[in-house]
């Protein structure tokens, strides 16, 4: 997962380098945004999305984590999701709304979202349920 993050971190510059951008969504609230991409390397997918607004208890901070914590959400093609530890956004006024009830599937993943949440899962079902109040991994 500490590598997931490290690409994470680099997203805007190593995009435009390294990485196929797959695409991405908002959601209609406008408080989750989510873009994914596979590294030209690994030629792995990954997806992130970031909560804009967080009202859930986050958990404490890790030590090895000098950027912001608690906002933004990672998952790989396959394996667990994990919370980034980041220093920059996806969210970009420019992406489409994934409308209540509508699914985005790209790159081995599957979104849907409804009117009380964001419910993301990788290829092994692995993945995570994000709100303002309640950030699930799973």
């Amino acid at each position: 997962m500490v590598f997931l993050a490290l690409l994470l971190t680099a997203f805007p510059p190593a995009l435009a380098q390294g990485f196929f951008e797959l695409g991405g969504f908002k959601t209609p609230s406008g408080n989750i945004h989510c873009f994914a991409y596979v590294d030209r390397l690994t030629q792995e997918a990954v997806l992130r999305c970031d909560l804009l607004q967080n009202e859930a208890r986050i958990p404490a901070k890790p030590k090895d984590c000098p950027l912001d914590w608690g906002n933004a959400f990672g998952l790989s093609e396959r394996g667990p999701a994990g919370r980034l530890c980041v220093g920059d956004t996806v969210a970009d006024p420019r992406l489409p709304v994934l409308a209540y009830g509508k699914v985005w599937s790209e790159g081995g993943f599957r979104c849907d979202v409804t009117q009380a949440r964001l419910r993301c899962i990788n290829k092994d079902k692995r993945g995570f349920e994000l709100s303002r109040s309640l950030q699930r991994l799973f």
